[in-house]
This record gives structure tokens, C-alpha cells and sequence, in this order.
């Protein structure tokens, strides 16, 4: 029974979610085919009825409009958790089912009640939507950076897996305020941008599988599997009740070092699963409505390999998606997003892929997002790829899973690679130049989250999966990677010696190629995860990143840092236009770009070839640039391979100075000018396997 002394009114239908109206809490759901909806909730506090479980049944004439169901609580400054139960007239055929004993999420609510890091979520099954009068924070003028994406450089990570190590030596491990305190590294490391896996609220214990080697349950670590869209993962902060105001300082913090924040989101499938998981929202809400079902038999379709589809394009759920950037963008002052699957976006309700997908329009054309960046992981898990397709839309970037592919086999030298390579280092013309985007639209990256980690690429030729929990079976089979010899670490001098070579050949190809680089948190200093690559489930030391190698390896972060550095003084590697021509006929003097093989004006883009040289002449550009820079590549695994180097650009006289050598130890792979070493005119240079030399014009 409802206390005598809370009263009631019927409420407004907007905004849905909790709100504040005239002194009240209002509450609003969207749920078009209910019988019935009550409101279950009770207080978060020690004042008088705390604990006890209310309930009010929501008349279907005073407390809906249209489709929306509303209630206003006039509850002083208490605070509530609450939730629905939602009854509907079942009908299996066509996917939908009642739940009446679930206590349903509220899909538009900030706020879950705070749950410390791998407690066991309650969703589906207590109230946990937590409403309370908002509290005020100092955002100190802070604004959204809006760093040019030409000056654009990406870091992705894991809050909790960045500073959880032991040797991050933070005071508060694993959290938001443990990522503030680890701010001068990302200075100093250079990047401009940080990509952090989901921060939305997802249960980490929903994990089935358990650790055949200790018996222990594992966790769903990476957090691709959502409870809200809106909701920050308390767990995720020092003090779960305090979550809030954690993540935004850790935001602001962040930009008063010129550091972007971008948020990996996804809105492609939630953690409902299929029909063996959890009701705890959507699928008692209005199953149908939000997911893709199959008319034939009510069963998902389900092209996320997750168990279900969000039915992105409904207007609906078209409507829910953006309200959650909205909130994202003007509470939490998030500079951008990473869409997860985004090429579910473009599936209709039967699953086909739309002509015209209304969501990837909406979300370019939105005014409030008109000023992040929109990144698409433009491919889905049933085989629909769109990396170059995904949008003709020049807002959209893309994760860039061709560069990736492409730079790999080079790297671990497959046949009839070396034309791709010069077209992955170009900018990917062919997949942006046709529909009139620039290079920029290009997300470039070798490593991410998802797969081997940089020191595994070079060190393993296959997968080492057995502690998921799935018999090696998960994670992908087809790495484009090379051992460098020898597998497995530790390895041999030798070896130990090449893999590292090839880590700093890999980061100059990133980090000089045309388009926006994306760099792994830990593949700076050499970091492992034992060869899986699908680290999805491992909250451990394979994905907590280990302090100890920035001290072990510090001379690869230097290299990393001076490399970055470096891109961000020249335009001539961040163009926002493609270079003209085709890679035969350019030459230096006018198009900006000049490839040869082992001799000026010759090329080999046969199968066979392993080796590439490339001109970037810095004087084409009316941008103030003043030097050109000229790199060769050796592709070999065995074999060295002798260059002889072209003029330098009429105007630049000074000559060549050899300032990058991958086949160096720190600190001669990286070496400034004027220090440099001087190389005379026509010099010829040998370069050992799998290396890189970068020769820069004197100033």
C-alpha cells in the first residue's frame, strides 16, 4: 500500500525517463502494446518507508498519452530506485511474450543504482533505475575540444584495464580518477584523443564460461554487452555512488590537457541476449518493436553474434539512440563515438541492408552531434562489410579494417602486397576518393582491443585461446600474423631482436600514413597477452596493462612518442586531399608523392615484390611546409635489400638526413635534426629485413 503521505498526479508524457517537473519526479515509458504497467519503486535512504517495496498501478486513461505512460511522485528530495512491470497479451509467433514478475529498466533512465566492480546486477529483478534531484558539478568552462581530425591522434583503452595493474601505481586502480592520474603519460606519449571501451552500464558477471585451468568464472571484461545506453558503469568508479561526478572530472581533466574523449558505444545488440538471457528491459518492454524478429516464428535475428539485433531504424529506437548521444554530448561533455557493428545500423526490420538507412543519416545530420567525430566499425558479425561503403556522408569516419589487412601482410610478406601497402600509406583512395571524402575519413589502425596486441602480432602465428573457456575455438582464426621465427615468448636474442625491429616498423607505417592513426593502450611499450586474441573474458593481468614495461621498454615509448610528434609538425602526413595521379605516372615535382623500388624511376608493383620507396615532397603544399621526406621499406624475412635514394625535390637543396631507422635500438631508430647523419647526394642504403628508414630534408 502506498503511503498517505506521497502524493500523485498522472504526469507528462516528455521527456521520457525520470525528470524533474513543478517540484515533482516524473516518470515516463514508452510502451505501445501494454495491458498494463506498474510502477515499482522504493526509497534510497533512512527516511521513513526505506527498503519497502511500493507499487502503483498506472490507470491506462489519466497516466498515458499515445503511447507513453507517465506518473508524477511528489517526493520532497528523496531519492528512489524503481521499475516497471509490464503485462502484455502474448502472441510467440510474432516475438511477443509478457514478463509480469520482471522489474523492467527504464531504457531512458541516467542513473542504475550503483554496483561495485563484478557484483552481480540485479536487473530484471529488483528496482535498480535511481532517481534523485540532479547535483550540480564545476565543468570550470570546459568545452568540447574540437581538435581538427588532421591533428588527430587515437589511442584506444580500458578504463579499469588501464591502471588496474598492480604497477600503475595510481591511487585508485581501475577507475576513472586512476586515468586522471596517468594524464601526463598520454601528454607525453603525444595523442590527442582517447577511445575508451564501453563506459555504459553492462553486468560483467553475464559471462557463462568458466577458466578450465582455475575453475573461476570469467567476467564479460570488455563491456560490448549493455544494460543502458545512458547509465555510466558504476563499477567503473573509486566510489560507485560518486560514479558521476568521477567520470566527468576525469572528462575535464582530460581536456584542460587537450585530450579528447571519444566513447566506444554500442547500440547494434543489448545484453538481453537471446530468449536464455535475462529480461530485463527491451524484450518486456515491447520485444517486436526494439529487436529484429523473424516474422515467420518469432525467433531474433541475430546478426551481432550476440543473440539479438537492435532494430536500429524503427523510429523508436532511432529516437532512443540519439536522445543517449545527446546526453552523452550535453551532460558529460564527450567529444565523440566509436559505433560498435555500426553496419547494423544499416539493416531494416526484415535484416536487409537499406538503400538509404534513415539512423546513418540522422546521426550525420544531428545539430547537436554536427561537431564529433563519428567513427562506423563498418561491419557486422552475420558478414555485412561496408569499410569504404559504409556512408557517402563526409561526417562519417571509419575504422578502417582494410588498412589494417593490408599494412599485416605486407608485414608478414604474403604475395601481391606491395600495391596495397602503397595504397593503404596513399590514404585508401579507393575506398574514399569516389564518393568525394579525403583521407581523413580513414581511421587507420594495425591493432585494437579486439585480436592479438602489437608484441603478439609479431610474436605468434596462432591463437592461444584455451583460458576463455571455449576450447580455443573463439576469436579469430585468420591473423595475418608472423612469429618472426620463432613462436611464443620468450624467444631467442635474435629473434627478441627482429620482433622489435618490426614494432617500430609497424608504428611508422601507422603513424606516417595519410589518414587518422589509432594506437592500442600498451603496444607503445611492447605489451602481451600470451597469444589470445579474443581477451574478451580476461579480467587479469593479460589485459591490465603492465607499468613495469614502459620502464623495460621505454626506448619503443620514445620512439612511438617521436614519431607522433613528429606527423603532428608536417602536413605533408596529414593531407586532407588525396594525392594526384596513379602510383606509375607520379611524379615528384608536382604531385606530391613519387613511389620507386630500389632505384629512382623505377617501381615493382609485381607479386614477388617485397620492397617500396616513396617520395613525400612537402613543397606542393600551400600550407607553410618545408620539408619533404623520403622512406623505404623492406619487406624481406630474410633478406636485406639495398636502396638507392632519389633527389630531393628541386628547392631543397640541404640534402637528406637519415632520422629514422627501424633496425636501430633506441636512440638511434629515431634521431632529430640537425643531429641526424648527413647522406651524400644518389647514396645508396641497405636495409635489413622488415625494417623502415625515414630520411627528412634539411632545414
Amino acid at each position: 500500500m502506498l503511503p498517505s503521505r506521497i502524493q500523485t498526479s498522472s504526469g507528462v508524457p516528455l521527456p521520457l525517463g525520470p525528470s524533474w517537473q513543478h517540484g515533482h519526479l516524473n516518470l515516463a515509458l514508452f510502451c505501445r502494446n501494454s495491458l498494463l504497467v506498474t510502477l515499482v519503486f522504493q526509497f534510497d535512504d533512512a527516511g521513513p518507508g526505506a527498503g519497502e517495496l511500493f507499487e502503483i498501478v498506472l490507470d491506462p486513461v489519466q497516466n498515458r498519452t499515445g503511447d507513453i505512460w507517465h506518473l508524477g511522485l511528489q517526493i520532497g528530495e528523496r531519492a528512489i530506485r524503481y521499475g516497471f512491470r509490464i503485462e502484455h497479451q502474448e502472441d510467440p509467433a510474432q516475438g511477443q511474450f509478457s514478463f509480469p514478475d520482471t522489474i523492467v529498466v527504464d531504457p531512458y533512465c541516467p542513473h542504475l543504482a550503483p554496483r561495485p566492480w563484478a557484483d552481480e546486477s540485479m536487473a530484471g529483478r529488483q528496482p535498480i533505475c535511481f532517481a534523485a534531484r540532479p547535483e550540480t558539478f564545476d565543468w570550470q568552462g570546459d568545452r568540447p575540444l574540437q581538435t581538427p581530425l588532421a591533428e588527430s591522434v587515437i589511442y584506444e583503452l580500458h578504463v579499469r584495464g588501464f591502471t588496474r595493474h598492480p604497477s600503475s601505481d595510481v591511487r585508485h586502480p581501475g577507475t576513472y580518477l586512476g586515468l586522471i592520474e596517468k594524464i601526463d603519460y598520454l601528454k607525453d606519449l603525444g595523442v590527442t584523443a582517447v577511445e575508451l571501451l564501453p563506459v555504459t552500464e553492462w553486468d560483467e558477471t553475464d559471462n557463462k564460461f568458466v577458466n578450465p585451468q582455475t575453475g573461476a568464472k570469467q567476467l564479460n571484461y570488455w563491456g560490448y554487452n549493455p544494460l543502458s545506453f545512458f547509465a555510466l558503469r558504476t563499477g567503473l568508479a573509486a566510489q560507485p555512488e560518486s560514479h558521476l561526478n568521477e567520470f566527468k572530472t576525469m572528462v575535464r581533466s582530460l581536456h584542460q590537457a587537450g585530450i579528447e574523449v571519444i566513447l566506444d558505444v554500442v547500440f547494434n545488440h543489448t545484453g538481453e541476449g537471446d530468449y536464455e538471457g535475462i529480461t530485463s528491459s527491451f524484450r518486456a518492454i515491447d520485444n517486436p518493436l526494439y529487436y529484429l524478429v523473424d516474422e515467420a516464428n518469432g525467433d531474433y535475428r541475430n546478426y551481432t553474434g550476440c543473440g539479438n539485433t537492435l532494430n536500429c531504424n524503427h523510429p523508436v529506437v532511432r529516437k532512443l539512440i540519439l536522445e543517449a548521444l545527446h546526453y552523452l554530448v550535453r551532460e558529460l561533455h564527450v567529444d565523440g563515438f566509436r559505433f560498435d557493428l555500426a553496419a547494423i545500423f544499416s539493416r531494416g526490420s526484415d535484416g536487409e541492408p537499406l538503400e538509404s538507412a534513415p539512423l546513418i543519416e540522422l546521426i550525420a545530420e544531428d545539430p547537436l552531434l554536427s561537431n564529433t567525430k563519428i567513427i562506423a566499425e563498418a561491419w557486422d558479425a552475420a558478414g555485412l562489410y561496408q569499410v569504404g561503403s559504409f556512408s557517402s556522408n563526409p561526417r562519417w569516419l571509419e575504422w578502417n579494417g582494410r588498412f589494417r589487412d593490408d599494412v599485416r601482410r605486407f608485414m608478414a610478406a604474403y604475395p601481391d602486397s606491395v600495391r596495397t601497402l602503397a595504397t593503404r600509406l596513399a590514404g585508401s583512395s579507393d575506398l574514399y576518393q569516389g564518393s568525394g571524402r579525403s583521407p581523413l575519413n580513414s581511421i587507420n589502425f594495425i591493432t585494437c582491443h579486439d585480436g592479438f596486441t602489437l608484441m603478439d602480432l609479431v610474436s605468434y602465428n596462432d591463437k592461444r585461446n584455451e583460458a576463455n573457456g571455449e576450447q580455443n575455438l573463439d576469436g579469430e582464426n585468420h591473423n595475418l600474423s608472423w612469429n618472426s621465427g620463432h613462436e611464443g615468448i620468450p624467444a631467442p636474442a635474435e629473434v627478441e631482436a627482429l620482433r622489435f625491429r618490426r614494432i617500430r616498423t609497424f608504428a611508422a607505417l601507422l603513424i606516417f600514413s595519410q589518414g587518422v592513426p589509432m594506437i592500442c593502450a600498451g603496444d607503445e611499450f611492447g605489451r602481451s597477452q600470451a597469444g589470445n586474441n579474443n581477451s574478451w573474458c580476461q579480467d587479469s593481468e593479460w589485459n591490465w596493462l603492465d607499468w613495469n614495461l614502459v620502464r623495460a621498454n621505454q626506448g619503443l615509448v620514445r620512439f612511438f612518442s617521436k614519431c607522433i610528434r613528429l606527423r603532428l609538425q608536417h602536413r605533408v602526413f596529414r593531407r586532407d586531399e588525396f594525392f594526384n595521379g596513379q602510383p606509375e605516372s607520379q611524379e615528384p615535382q608536382t604531385s606530391g608523392i613519387h613511389w620507386q623500388a630500389l632505384t629512382p624511376g623505377s617501381t615493382d608493383w609485381s607479386a614477388s615484390s617485397r620492397v617500396l620507396a616513396l617520395l613525400l615532397n612537402g613543397s606542393t603544399n600551400d600550407d607553410g611546409e618545408t620539408s619533404s621526406f623520403f622512406i623505404m621499406i623492406n619487406g624481406h624475412t630474410d633478406q636485406a635489400s639495398t636502396f638507392t635514394i632519389a633527389d630531393p625535390p628541386s628547392g631543397q637543396g640541404a640534402g637528406w638526413y637519415r632520422i629514422i631507422d627501424t633496425a636501430s635500438p633506441a636512440p638511434d631508430d629515431f634521431v632529430d635534426l640537425p643531429e641526424a647523419e648527413a647522406l651524400a647526394p644518389n647514396a645508396s642504403l641497405t636495409l635489413l629485413p622488415m625494417s623502415l628508414v625515414m630520411l627528412q630534408t634539411g632545414a
